[in-house]
């Protein structure tokens, strides 16, 4: 069904007036953002948030998109659903699914949308306990998820389609096609996972080792926010759902240090359309969960081999690029590439340039 969300002005009220309630902590002057957030940029992004930020506007956009909402085995999915007009070309357009990650939503591919349009029957869900999807009782692993799209793109008309996916997304497009790959044509991500626990390491490439040893320094400095996703999500949802300003906080220290330029790639309404789905949803707290539910998937499965054809483009600026010695064991590798520019939410910062990745690796099999 259709489906066009509008906020109601009691909830936009709440939200300013807790914004102004904010209990801002006594912070020691150290370098902007080498604890975390910055103190100041938050004040100034804050004050918009209440006092310039127009969401009624911004959602009232955000519905001109073709969304709808699609029940799938008992959970709701919210979805874009574009379809190309191919008036001036012979045949129906393939279809390509889009698989977002965290800390985001449908909102990773807004940008794109315009360019891979006329070329693609575009679909764009929010996985369950992100964005406008429900929330389920008990979260759901990157596996179970690519399951659910399987059914969704089989409800949608399509039995075989492209996928392209980064962050969480690329392990639900993983799952996809190595558990349903008579389905998936191809499979485009940004990263893969790393090798499970029965790979010996010394029999790894010195290329492959220094990305394992890179990663691991990058978890000790960097990877504080996904241990407590993973181990104990429900204690932080509690203050991040409460506070805008701590939900803020907590998404905004990401976009900054996994982009390529830090925040140049954001306007302020870039960055309040995602924290504004988040605080409205609700589903802070259930998005944290399913790191922990994908801590729970048996490693054997991470080490299946994708066999579908894959393409990576390994952006300059994401957080821990997967060698291309790991994607040529652990996938049928067709192409890889290494753009000038781009972080790890490559679609929003660089979207001509993303789009363009995608029409480069698909076109052969279209």
């Amino acid at each position: 069904m259709d489906f066009a969300p509008h906020t109601s002005p009691a909830a936009i009220a709440e939200l300013r007036a807790r914004l102004l309630a904010t209990r801002w902590p006594a912070i020691a002057a150290d370098p902007e953002w080498s604890l975390g957030t910055d103190p100041e940029y938050l004040r100034e992004l804050v004050a918009y948030w209440a006092d310039g930020f127009d969401w009624e506007a911004r959602e009232a956009e955000l519905n001109k998109l073709p969304r709808s909402f699609v029940e799938v085995g008992g959970t709701g999915i919210h979805v874009i659903h574009s379809i190309a007009d191919r008036a001036d070309r012979a045949g129906p357009a393939p279809a390509l699914l889009l698989l977002h990650g965290w800390p985001d939503s449908f909102w990773r591919y807004l940008k794109v949308i315009p360019l891979l349009a006329p070329d693609f029957d575009l679909v764009i869900p929010d996985m369950p306990g992100y964005g406008y999807s429900d929330i389920p009782a008990t979260a759901l692993d990157s596996r179970q998820v690519a399951a659910l799209y399987a059914e969704l793109m089989t409800k949608l008309g399509y039995e075989r389609f492209f996928a392209a996916g980064g962050d969480i997304g690329s392990g639900v497009g993983q799952f996809l096609a190595v558990d349903q790959p008579e389905r998936v044509i191809a499979l485009h991500r940004m990263s893969a996972g790393p090798p499970s626990p029965s790979v010996d390491a010394s029999q790894l490439t010195p290329e492959e080792q220094q990305w394992l040893t890179g990663a691991a320094r990058w978890l000790g400095a960097e990877g504080a926010y996904a241990a407590m996703h993973r181990t104990k999500p429900n204690t932080a949802s509690f203050g991040l759902t409460d506070s805008p300003v701590g939900l803020a906080a907590w998404i905004v220290e990401k976009l900054r240090a996994w982009s390529d330029g830090g925040l140049s790639a954001y306007s302020r309404d870039d960055i309040l359309t995602n924290l504004s789905i988040y605080w409205f949803t609700g589903t802070i707290g259930s998005s944290m969960r399913m790191y922990h539910a994908n801590a729970l998937i048996p490693p054997e499965q991470y080490a299946r081999r994708v066999e579908v054809p894959s393409g990576f483009s390994s952006f300059p600026g994401d957080i821990v690029r997967t060698p291309r010695a790991w994607l040529e064991r652990a996938t049928n590798l067709v192409r890889y590439v290494e753009p000038p520019r781009g972080g790890h939410f490559a679609p929003y910062e660089v979207p001509e340039l993303y789009a363009q990745e995608l029409r480069d690796f698909f076109g052969p099999f279209v």
